[in-house]
């Protein structure tokens, strides 16, 4: 197997296009080498706890309205080409996620951290849920499989709070500053939203080359 290590954030669209492009090569490919493992990065590190409006954000972060719509254009235009309709008009606030991000990690640790990054993408994108409110993450954890009581309980607390932002600031200090990146055998990065066709190739190549070593 072939370490994935993809480094995301539940809100960052180009994470979710780029995911559901990655998601389409490996179902091409079913005997395809990779395990994956997700790692945090917080878009919005300074994001207050409770996180903020929504519009409020957007326009005090691009400098108005119309820049905002200008900047999340290409977002848009890039989801529908990949078959996504982000229903933006449904997402009233942007939420901290480092409670999201405890959230991934634990699922980690039964061995569900895809479904989990899944359905934190689904909620947001589609649903406009609050992935940063407890009781939502409690239910998303619950639809993966996993003790929601546990995890409510686990939210209460400030378990893996400083790991999650250690970790976060660990790939800064590798120089990731866009996410998603997806790092190939803990050594070949890849930045951003990539098609399906370059997956494939990836994952042909990666077959090749041990189909040549045996």
């Amino acid at each position: 197997m072939v370490k994935l290590d993809i480094i995301s954030d539940p809100i960052c669209p180009w994470c979710y296009i780029g995911k559901t492009l990655l998601d389409r090569a490996l179902e091409s490919r079913p005997d395809h080498p990779f395990t994956v493992e997700w790692h945090p990065y917080q878009l919005n590190p300074d994001m207050p706890p409770e996180g903020m409006d929504r519009r409020t954000y957007l326009e005090s972060k691009f400098g108005g309205k119309d820049a905002a719509f200008e900047a999340y254009k290409p977002v848009a235009e890039r989801a529908q080409e990949a078959g996504l309709d982000i229903a933006f008009d449904k997402i009233a606030r942007t939420p901290n996620t480092l409670d999201a991000h405890r959230l991934i990690h634990w699922a980690g640790i039964e061995g569900r951290q895809t479904p989990v990054v899944s359905a934190l993408f689904r909620a947001y994108f589609q649903d406009g849920r609050d992935i940063g409110a407890h009781d939502v993450l409690g239910d998303i954890a619950d639809s993966a499989g996993l003790d929601a009581a546990v995890i409510l309980k686990l939210l209460q607390s400030d378990a893996d709070r400083d790991d999650i932002r250690a970790r976060d600031a660990q790939s800064r200090k590798m120089g990731v500053t866009a996410v998603p990146t997806f790092i190939v055998a803990g050594q070949h990065a890849v930045p951003g939203a990539q098609p399906v066709e370059l997956w494939q190739k990836v994952i042909d190549d990666i077959d090749a080359q041990v189909a040549g070593e045996t």
